[in-house]
């Protein structure tokens, strides 16, 4: 493993694996194939949570690249409806995070 800091967890909401097509975001090159093939099992083993929320509603990041992240990094997913690209604060996230807090985690 090239890991050498381990975080104690992440929070992804919307992600997505890939450009969704756009040149802008091709040109960052942080998606494949310029950016590397992503390394599902190195991100899973250096974090010690992973949570991650989608809407269905997301207008920018389709809901099947959430779950296609969630598969790939096992997360704790949360699939919610009607907060579009999550533009807005939500109570949801900060449930889980006060969660995590009393889990000790």
């Amino acid at each position: 493993s090239n890991t050498t800091h381990k975080v104690h967890g992440i929070v992804l909401v919307s992600a997505c694996h890939t450009d969704l097509g756009d040149a802008g975001e091709r040109a960052s090159g942080y998606y494949p194939p310029s950016g590397g093939e992503w390394r599902w099992a190195e991100i899973r083993e250096n974090c010690g949570y992973i949570v991650q929320f989608h809407s269905k509603d997301d207008h920018l990041v389709p809901v099947s690249e959430g779950r296609y992240v969630a598969e790939q990094l096992k997360s704790e997913y949360h699939e919610l409806d009607g907060h579009s690209h999550f533009f807005d604060p939500f109570d949801d996230l900060l449930e889980v995070l006060r969660a995590k807090q009393a889990e000790g985690k």
